[in-house]
């Protein structure tokens, strides 16, 4: 069993790594980051630059957690990924950030997050940034 983070770099993204962090101390589990950037896109905000990999592999480690960061580069899916990997991992929960959207923001952009929350094989902890 694993603690799976899926990790943004984005204040969203930090939030739901220190809650993966606390989740993985609390259940004794490795702790799985996983960043995933479509391959539809030239551009992706939510894929991390190698050194947010590694500040984020150093960060946990120096906690002594047993963590291992991920890299999906070859998806179109994020909400497909994040399920898939929490699959193949035996992921005991999913940790995940999530933000306020409009009705027509979903609508017309879809919700990787409410895509997980209701696809994920394992219970799913959503987590909110710290406010500004």
């Amino acid at each position: 069993m694993t603690v799976l983070v899926g990790y943004v770099p984005s204040p969203l993204g930090e939030a739901a790594l220190a809650a993966g962090v606390e989740e993985a101390r609390r259940r004794g589990e490795p702790l799985v980051v996983l960043n995933m950037s479509r391959d539809d896109v030239l551009v992706d905000a939510r894929r991390a630059p190698a050194d947010d990999l590694a500040r984020v592999q150093r960060d946990v480690a120096e906690l002594g957690l047993d963590a291992v960061v991920v890299q999906v580069e070859e998806g179109g899916d994020p909400a497909a990924a994040i399920v898939a990997a929490a699959t193949e991992r035996s992921a005991s929960v999913l940790v995940i950030g999530l933000r306020h959207r409009s009705a027509v923001g979903k609508l017309i952009l879809g919700s990787v997050a409410q895509r997980v929350l209701l696809d994920a094989p394992c219970p799913v902890l959503a987590v909110k940034a710290a406010a500004r």
